[in-house]
């Protein structure tokens, strides 16, 4: 993203529609308790600047909620999910814990990195994927696996990984969560073969 393109968030307001979500956001909270509203107003300008919340983004929070600038970027600096600079079209967050780690989320990784042709931490020239590492996601019993912007894939391996790379670049639908065709949702690999002679 060139300096030209960061200039639209310079001056960041939410949108009509975020406006309404906005008031129905602090409806869940006592008047006198809006800064509790914090990371959900975060979130929602995150959405609205393509993945990413620019300072002005963090002001516009304060004000909505009446709290200091420092207050909401204490809060967004400490939570992981929230990135302070812009990212790719697809945010591929992946998880090399234990659980992934020994099922071989590292060669993934490093497969993915050489296939990028990116680091951890950036973003591929063309602007579609930002690779990030990430402790556990809570899906350990498919993996290995990665969060690409809301979606969880599991159960993934070189081919399937790089399928599904292929697919979101080139805009074809994907499968989202279990790669195995097999499996549905967590359910333990060692029983799909019992469940399908239950049947």
């Amino acid at each position: 993203m060139n300096k030209k393109d960061l200039e639209q968030y310079d001056n960041f307001k939410f949108s009509q529609e975020n406006n309404i979500l906005i008031e129905s956001i602090l409806k869940k909270y006592p008047s006198n308790q809006s800064a509790s509203a914090v990371m959900p107003l975060l979130d929602l300008a995150m959405r609205q600047c393509n993945g990413w919340i620019p300072e002005s983004a963090m002001k516009e929070v304060g004000k909505i909620i009446d709290v200091p600038y420092i207050k909401v970027y204490e809060v967004a600096t400490f939570y992981s999910m929230f990135n302070l600079k812009p990212i790719g079209k697809y945010f591929i967050q992946f998880c090399t814990t234990t659980p992934c780690w020994l099922k071989g989320s590292d060669n993934l990784l490093e497969y993915c990195k050489k296939y990028l042709n990116i680091d951890i931490n950036e973003t591929t020239k063309d602007g579609n994927f930002t690779l990030k590492e990430v402790e556990c996601l809570g899906a350990c019993v498919n993996a290995p696996m990665v969060q690409i912007n809301d979606d969880y894939y599991e159960d993934l391996n070189k081919e399937s990984l790089i399928k599904l790379l292929e697919n979101l670049k080139s805009g074809n639908k994907v499968k989202i969560g279990p790669q195995l065709k097999e499996r549905k949702g967590s359910e333990s690999v060692k029983l799909i073969g019992k469940n399908k002679n239950a049947k």
